[in-house]
């Protein structure tokens, strides 16, 4: 946030609580001075400063700071797309949304309910592609059924992967288009 933008926010959030800037000060040990040049934008106030304000206005420093929740629906599709890694290696179609997710969580519209929705998404497929890989390699080792091979193998892994690129796909075509992620089936392991 630059020195504009912060001025713009403390100068808001005192004339809401109907502070003069002679109580501002007064409030947060600061002088008039210093409130006045923060108001300006011509002065960036240092952290214990910024504590100071904060506490006076009864807010924490984090919502002086970041204020505003803005949309961005690009960041929103890339971090949907991010979770393609997973054609590299399963696990990075966890870790890589969750890295992306957890840098602007809160910050961005709608990042919340699309970071839980996709990693849950994600895990659970995860889960799923193991134990239908121990499930197949289980039945294969017994004997009970003769006919799987190796090819039965590929197609239910094909079959697998397959759906999880389509949901990417389609999900990232609603982002674009305003409208809610569908992420089905998921365990909810983030709520």
């Amino acid at each position: 946030m630059d020195n504009s933008q912060l001025a713009i926010r403390i100068k808001e959030l005192r004339s809401q609580k109907g502070m003069s800037q002679e109580f501002l000060a007064e409030e947060s040990g600061l002088s008039l001075r210093t409130i006045q040049r923060v108001e300006k934008g011509e002065s960036n106030p240092t952290g214990d400063s910024l504590k100071r304000l904060a506490n006076a206005l009864n807010i924490t420093p984090d919502d002086l700071l970041d204020w505003a929740i803005r949309e961005d629906k690009k960041y929103l599709t890339y971090l949907n797309l991010s979770a393609l890694t997973f054609l590299f290696f399963p696990l990075l179609g966890i870790l890589i949304p969750f890295m992306i997710w957890t840098a602007k969580r809160g910050k961005i519209k709608n990042i919340d309910k699309l970071g839980k929705d996709l990693i849950n998404y994600q895990i659970t497929w995860t889960i799923l592609l193991f134990l239908i890989l121990v499930l197949l390699l289980a039945i294969s080792r017994t004997g009970l059924i003769e006919s799987i091979t190796l090819s039965t193998f590929f197609i239910v892994i094909a079959l697998l992967y397959l759906i999880n690129v389509i949901s990417i796909w389609v999900n990232t075509i609603r982002i674009s288009n305003e409208k809610n992620v569908v992420y089905s089936p998921q365990i909810r392991f983030l709520k």
